[in-house]
């Protein structure tokens, strides 16, 4: 047994460093917090393994377990969460309880430990103690969604406290009504310091639950019940980060309910508690754009940009100091689901998007320019995909319509050039699509005379293997660009130079050749395909009449008649006046 001296000595090394802790957390000098931090976890790991060091005894283990509570309160947040080292360091603990009290036990689970010493009537002096670390077991098990576990754990707890577990509680309230009537036995004002206070964990231990049950009766679809139960968990005791994050929950329940009002006042509430709580920006241009109030949009997509932009410059608050703290215990996919956000790329990509459909086009020109400017600095490929980004040459090609709607036909030519130098090396010679059955009637590829005759390069079944689909996309983005070009250049008066542009844009789109089989090939791939062949096709139209504008002002009447007739033949629904409109007029 140990000395009184050594346990005298050990509690005031315990009590040091919990104010020294304190008194950094009151000081407010972020600076030298997580250093502090590191500091007392590893002098209260120290000071654990000084203790367990000696066999286990009746008198030292109010002291053994309150070191062992305030060093993992430390290592969990040293962790940022649980590890299995806790749940290690939790049952060796209880093993030494029952080895002290020399009570019989073989191989238990850690939930027959628990039972044992919950249910053994000679621990009651050990109540305080035992229950701050059934409180950190709860904990553990809440954050790993063990739910049956922990609702066990605290109908345990209840009834060493003479409660009865109410068995006519709903299923998704019990462990929220075990966890509101959880009696902590003791008044820790006359006790060894802790790290986090009892009353705070089982606060904490009310919130997390509650906002756990409420993400899962959202994902089930109960947005009604889940709703009254998130704001429950609003009113508890959590970070400003953490009540946005609840208030953006709720709102999306009343999204699902159907109450778009009520959405966008909790969305909004989520704002006001946390102005860097970006997914409740997020959640609200969505439904406004779903309710077609686009000026409202465009401003709530300005707002979200400005705010991931500055979201690098500082921290959400976590202003509490609470080590076990909400953030750690809710960390489940339905709360990814509702707080995933696009990037900064990505929204300014909708903000230009946006901007383009509604025609304001100088607008569109910038956040098309700046995007841009991130994905050349990034040194993109064509080959790369980004997440919940067109293909960056499709947005390139945006940027061009963009620039060549607001009569910036410069700028339209030198991001065609950067769309045609990165994609050229790509195409192949010649390229043959089989498709399945017929789609309804289709113009057939009409032959150029500038094709040039190489073997054509087959793909292997109707449905496109991967390296015909991205030769196909690299062709149809090449001669989108030399579109773009052609129709610049025809804007700037250069005809000769249009004329070569469209004839590029053309040769490329004579490499691709669709055939039908006649087989029934997989769906949903051949509907993709052929629409595909409609993309081809009028593009094919729009350059053999654009370039046969371009001979009109040149007054070369018979190549003009000749492009505007094969543009007719390869979209029969092309307007008859449209090609043959005034010759003072470059239409393209």
């Amino acid at each position: 047994m140990e000395a009184p001296g050594c346990l005298d000595r050990w509690a005031k090394e315990n009590d040091g460093l919990v104010a020294r802790w304190r008194a950094v957390i009151a000081s407010r000098n972020d600076s030298v917090v997580k250093q502090t931090l590191q500091q007392c976890h590893h002098a209260l790991s120290q000071l654990l393994r000084k203790i367990q060091g000696l066999p286990a005894a009746v008198l030292s283990l109010p002291l053994e377990l309150t070191v062992l509570y305030n060093t993992l309160i430390f290592q969990i947040n040293v962790a940022d969460g649980f590890t299995n080292e806790d749940a290690q360091e939790i049952e060796q603990a209880l093993v030494r309880v029952l080895d002290a009290r020399g009570l019989v036990r073989g191989e238990m689970s850690i939930e027959e430990l628990w039972q044992k010493i919950l249910l053994n009537t000679d621990m009651q002096q050990l109540a305080p103690v035992v229950h701050r670390l059934a409180g950190l077991q709860g904990a553990l098990w809440l954050a790993a969604n063990q739910l049956e576990k922990l609702k066990v754990l605290f109908e345990a707890l209840s009834t060493t406290e003479g409660h009865t577990a109410l068995s006519s509680c709903e299923p998704d309230r019990a462990i929220l009504m075990l966890l509101s009537t959880w009696a902590l036995p003791h008044d820790e004002t006359t006790s060894l310091l802790l790290a986090q206070t009892s009353r705070d964990l089982k606060a904490v231990l009310y919130t997390a639950a509650a906002f756990l049950q409420g993400l899962r009766l959202m994902e089930e679809g109960d947005p009604t019940a889940a709703a009254g139960i998130l704001q429950e968990a609003a009113a508890g005791l959590c970070s400003r980060r953490v009540l946005a994050e609840i208030c953006t929950s709720i709102g999306c329940c009343y999204q699902r309910m159907g109450k778009p009002q009520m959405a966008l006042h909790y969305w909004k509430q989520a704002l006001q508690v946390d102005f860097q709580c970006v997914s409740a920006l997020y959640q609200s241009l969505v439904l406004l754009r779903h309710l077609g109030k686009t000026d409202a949009e465009l401003e709530a997509l300005g707002l979200l940009h400005k705010a991931l932009e500055g979201s690098g410059q500082g921290a959400s608050s976590t202003s509490l100091h609470l080590l076990v703290r909400v953030e750690l215990l809710v960390q489940v996919p339905a709360l990814v689901s509702v707080l995933s956000t696009p990037n900064g790329s990505e929204v300014k990509y909708l903000l230009a998007r946006r901007c383009l459909q509604m025609g304001r086009l100088k607008e569109a020109v910038e956040h098309y320019l700046d995007l841009m400017a991130v994905l050349q600095e990034k040194g993109w490929q064509p080959q790369e995909f980004l997440h919940r980004l067109p293909r960056v040459p499709e947005v390139f090609l945006e940027a061009t319509s963009a620039l060549l709607q607001q009569e910036q036909y410069q700028d339209s030519l030198t991001v065609s050039d950067e769309i045609i130098r990165r994609i050229i090396d790509l195409i192949p010679n010649r390229l043959t699509i089989l498709l399945g059955s017929d789609q309804g009637e289709q113009g057939q590829p009409v032959q150029s005379p500038v094709i040039e005759s190489s073997p054509p390069q087959l793909a292997s079944s109707p449905t496109l293997s991967h390296e015909n689909t991205e030769s196909l996309n690299c062709i149809l983005w090449a001669s989108a660009a030399y579109l773009h070009q052609g129709q610049a250049l025809a804007h700037l008066g250069k005809h000769k130079d249009a004329i070569s542009q469209f004839s590029r844009c053309i040769n490329l789109l004579f490499k691709v050749q669709f055939i039908r089989t006649g087989v029934a090939g997989d769906e949903i791939a051949q509907e993709d395909l052929c629409r595909q062949e409609q993309v081809l096709q009028a593009m094919k139209s729009l350059a053999l009449l654009g370039r046969g504008c371009q001979f009109l002002q040149l007054e070369k009447d018979k190549d003009a008649l000749r492009d505007l007739h094969l543009s007719l033949q390869v979209n029969p629904e092309l307007s008859p006046c449209t090609c043959f409109h005034s010759r003072k007029r470059v239409v393209c």
